[in-house]
């Protein structure tokens, strides 16, 4: 079983798919990254030699980053965002949509279904 980055790759898919387990490489890194150690995407990761994966290991970690080194950035860049008070920073801070998303509907997803407005989702009363 191949393990890169601390994740396990699945072995009966072809290398392509399975590289794509791996948090931040997509399908077409991984294309690129197959094509540039000349192994054939069709294969799969059981029928790889040791020496194959041992290739795509040590260009991954090289050249790529990925799992933990990629989300730490990624949250350092945030933070940073949130410090110096741009309008991205204050977006996340408040929990809401930083990609310029509208947000009068369909914001439910980045807001977990919370209803902010008056009246939205709300039991009316009975008069008696």
């Amino acid at each position: 079983m191949l393990r890169i980055a601390g994740v396990n790759i699945p072995d009966d898919k072809r290398v392509e798919i399975s590289l794509t387990y791996i948090y931040g490489i997509g399908s077409s890194a991984a294309a690129k990254i197959l094509d540039y150690l000349n192994i054939s995407k069709e294969a799969r990761v059981k029928d790889l030699s040791e020496k194959d994966q041992n290739r795509i290991r040590e260009y991954m970690e090289k050249e790529h980053k990925i799992e933990g080194e990629l989300k730490h950035e990624i949250r350092t860049n945030i933070k940073r965002l949130k410090e110096i008070g741009s309008y991205r920073g204050i977006r996340h801070q408040r929990g809401l949509p930083v990609r310029g998303q509208r947000t009068k509907t369909n914001n439910r997803t980045v807001r977990g279904n919370v209803r902010k407005t008056m009246g939205s989702g709300r039991v009316k009363t009975e008069k008696t």
